[in-house]
């Protein structure tokens, strides 16, 4: 897929559909129940149906694609674990031994892991290899990717959303693997959206004080080095994102090109989302935002989107387990409005 490509998909990404959100509403309002007493689940399956353009619009082979790569900046100390860990737990879902396996049987749900940009083999049955590089270069010293690497993490994103969605998926979720992840994802947040790092710099895999500290400086610091390519959001994704948020973010892409909703899943996932968001600002009428992260400033950088999310459970995992979670709620809303009863069919006054 070349860039061409990548910016006709983008390009392809159009509102969700008004009239469809109306009549969802109105069929809403004519079931057994009060006006908006379900309150989020009502949300949801608004938002569904106006997404796929049909209030009757079924949820069918709901698919996660778990993207895992390593980052250059975790020789800078930003996080508790080594990098050896990310091939680790790659190895972990593989054996269905992860958090993540554990959800996604549990909801139903297909499970992709996708390599792509890990910094060790993950030759392991059933992962999908698609590395663009070794891991990425350090951000303090310049960008962590080139603009072909980017445009590379971001078209394997596009396929392999497209691949599901092909194969039946009319919702996906996203998941993310990789140490030191957060620190990068944190830096885009801040120029994104514009938010000092200290306001939403978390403690990630688990860091002191003394590293926090140092966490915020160094992301601090990547930003001025690579001030004068912050000019585009494929620039910036590029000096100061990541292989899987760059892979995540071409999925969720794809997704609302094919007007396919998504569940965003916590901090890493949502640092992708709102990149996807610059490149065209649709893509927020597509996303399911799962969960409030644990991590520092999350709730701060929803309220900036000016969205509600789903469930605040204290998860700051990724792997796309509140994605996982978040598809019962979704599924719920939706099948409230078409199922349940309206006061007309059910012989119910609602004067």
């Amino acid at each position: 897929m070349s860039k061409t490509d990548i910016f006709k998909v983008i390009s392809q990404i159009v509102p969700a559909d008004i009239k469809t959100a109306e009549l969802a509403r109105r069929r809403l309002d004519s079931l057994t129940k009060p006006q908006g007493s379900l309150g989020m689940l009502e949300e949801c399956a608004v938002k569904y149906a106006a997404a796929r353009r049909d209030v009757f619009a079924k949820i069918s082979a709901p698919a996660i694609l778990t993207f895992a790569g390593d980052h250059g900046i975790a020789e800078e100390g930003v996080s508790a674990f080594p990098q050896e860990v990310t091939p680790q737990m790659v190895a972990n879902f593989a054996n269905g031994g992860a958090a993540i396996n554990v959800l996604t049987k549990h909801a139903g749900v297909i499970l992709k892991v996708i390599d792509i940009g890990v910094a060790f083999p993950c030759d392991f049955p059933g992962v999908i290899s698609r590395k663009v590089a070794k891991g990425t270069k350090n951000f303090v010293k310049g960008p962590a990717m080139s603009l072909e690497e980017t445009e590379r993490a971001l078209a394997i994103g596009m396929e392999e959303a497209e691949k599901v969605i092909k194969a039946g998926s009319t919702i996906i979720g996203t998941g993310d693997m990789g140490i030191a992840n957060t620190t990068p994802s944190t830096a885009l947040y801040s120029v994104f959206l514009k938010i000092a790092p200290g306001q939403i710099t978390g403690r990630g895999t688990g860091i002191d004080d003394k590293r926090l500290e140092h966490k915020i400086r160094t992301i601090e610091k990547a930003i001025e080095v690579n001030k004068k390519h912050l000019d585009s959001p494929l620039n910036t994704l590029a000096a100061l994102g990541g292989f899987e948020i760059a892979g995540i973010c071409g999925a969720i892409l794809a997704a609302a090109a094919n007007k396919v909703p998504v569940a965003v899943d916590g901090f890493i996932s949502g640092a992708a989302a709102v990149t996807a968001i610059q490149f065209n600002k649709n893509v927020i009428d597509y996303c399911f935002f799962s969960h409030i992260s644990a991590e520092a400033g999350h709730k701060n950088i929803l309220k900036s989107l000016g969205v509600k999310a789903l469930l605040d459970l204290d998860l700051r995992l990724g792997e796309g387990t509140g994605a996982a979670l978040a598809f019962h709620i979704i599924e719920a809303g939706v099948k409230i409005m078409q199922e349940m009863a309206t006061f007309e069919e059910a012989g119910v006054s609602n004067k």
